[in-house]
């Protein structure tokens, strides 16, 4: 059985696109179910600041790994992986066709290729942690550096817990930490790719007022009830963005207009990240959503 993965920057209409291909799936007779791959839209009450698909406008294709977090949980990739590997293997039994949707590619590759994560040790991460919090990220990195000069190169004195994990697989393992990803030409499963893209230009213009329009349907609120939630007790979903610079703007930091400001410079950098994440990848040409429906219920068999 076929897999579809509609991967992109944000803005690029990756969620449209995964519902046009679920309905000429069930146009030839068969069923699609869609699978989230955005790691922020795994969080419950993270809906306008995510562009979360609404019920209303999911037309009764059943989607997968939304909503599956409380606002204080970390998300970890290697988590994802298993129960995104669960959730496609279910679909399969159902004998409807997966599609993966979303544009966080670490979680992504996660699915697509073989994917070997380094040891963990819970009391190690611990004692790690703490001493980042007491040290600061420059001094982990100098750590990292003496132990493995590439790793801590690759990750940057800035990412406290990305260095983290990395002391914490070195000092486990006594190997290098793999900072990369595994060969992305060699895709797990048959897969179908489809990367969508917009001109620059475009995807600039989208992207600002996808900003405005997040303020305009209630992000502040939303972040003051993802307060109450305890989005700040946890580490991964505060770091999506627009919710810090709303809460910012909630405790009279800075104003609404900055908040904006703020948000729109940084959505265009994470999308200019997507895009250079995703051209790795062995996409195909685009093809119609007809096309891939065909390709995919083909792949059912009888």
């Amino acid at each position: 059985m076929t897999l579809i993965a509609v991967v992109g920057a944000t803005g690029t209409g990756k969620t449209a696109r995964s519902l046009a291909i679920a309905d000429a799936v069930v146009a030839l007779g068969a069923r699609a179910e869609i699978v989230n791959c955005d790691a922020m839209q795994l969080y419950r009450g993270m809906d306008v600041g995510t562009a979360k698909v609404s019920v209303e406008e999911r037309r009764g294709h059943a989607h997968h790994l939304l909503d599956v977090l409380e606002p204080w949980q970390d998300a970890a990739v290697a988590a994802y992986r298993d129960e995104a590997a669960r959730v496609v293997a279910g679909i399969e039994a159902r004998r409807a066709v997966p599609i993966l949707v979303g544009g966080s590619g670490l979680y992504a590759s996660s699915v697509l290729y073989a994917f070997e994560f380094p040891a963990t040790d819970a009391e190690l991460r611990a004692r790690l942690e703490a001493e980042l919090d007491a040290t600061g990220a420059a001094a982990m990195h100098a750590r990292l550096r003496a132990l493995d000069p590439a790793a801590a190169d690759a990750i940057g004195p800035h990412n406290g817990r990305r260095l983290v994990r990395a002391l914490e697989a070195v000092t486990l393992t006594g190997e290098p930490f793999r900072v990369g990803l595994p060969d992305e030409r060699s895709l797990a499963r048959p897969t179908i790719i489809q990367h969508e893209r917009v001109d620059r230009a475009e995807l600039v213009a989208r992207l600002d007022e996808r900003v405005l329009g997040m303020w305009r349907r209630g992000i502040v609120d939303e972040a003051r009830a993802l307060r109450g939630a305890g989005i700040e007790r946890g580490t991964t979903a505060q770091q999506a963005i627009g919710y810090r610079q709303a809460l910012d703007q909630l405790d009279g930091r800075i104003t609404e207009a900055e908040a904006i400001e703020r948000t729109q410079a940084l959505t265009r950098r994470y999308a200019r990240r997507q895009v250079s994440w995703f051209q790795r990848y062995p996409a195909e040409p685009p093809a119609d959503a007809a096309e891939l429906a065909q390709r995919a219920v083909a792949s059912l068999g009888g």
